[in-house]
């Protein structure tokens, strides 16, 4: 890989992807289907994991530390089966707080998935003001707002 993420460092690359290659606004993930993707017994992976391989590669293209998915349009191109190699590729068209990125995954050269994702870059962690509500609430011996400990 050519640099470290900054983001989602936690992703368990089982499920969602390895990270291949990270460059500025682009970022390449490898995912290798395995059996407990299977939505049945034929073998057909959930769309649920290519959806999470092209979301990690998004997030990678953006690579800023606090950012998330706010919506994603996608299109499922063709079934993926057990066993196959996954590779997404996502390349951000606009940046700045809201950015947009272009998202394809690709079984060998054919397209199976394809989609853009809309993230939202916040100034801070997006549980990090519930934590400090929380905290400030337990503080002040008042139960935590929705329920949520620090």
């Amino acid at each position: 890989m050519s640099r470290t993420p900054r983001t989602h460092r936690a992703v368990d690359p089982r499920w969602s992807g390895r990270p291949l290659e990270l460059a500025d606004g682009r970022a390449r993930v490898a995912l290798a289907t395995v059996p407990e993707m299977a939505a049945n017994e034929t073998g057909l992976v959930h769309g649920g994991f290519l959806f999470a391989l092209a979301d990690h590669a998004a997030m990678l293209a953006v690579d800023e530390p606090t950012v998330v998915l706010a919506a994603a349009e996608v299109q499922l191109l063709a079934p993926v089966a057990v066993g196959e190699e996954l590779v997404a590729e996502a390349v951000v068209e606009e940046g700045g707080r809201r950015p947009q990125v272009a998202c394809r995954v690709l079984r060998g050269e054919e397209t199976v998935m394809e989609g853009t994702f809309h993230c939202a870059v916040p100034r801070e962690h997006v549980l990090a003001r519930r934590a400090r509500e929380a905290r400030e609430a337990l503080e002040a011996g008042e139960p935590a707002p929705g329920g949520t400990a620090p």
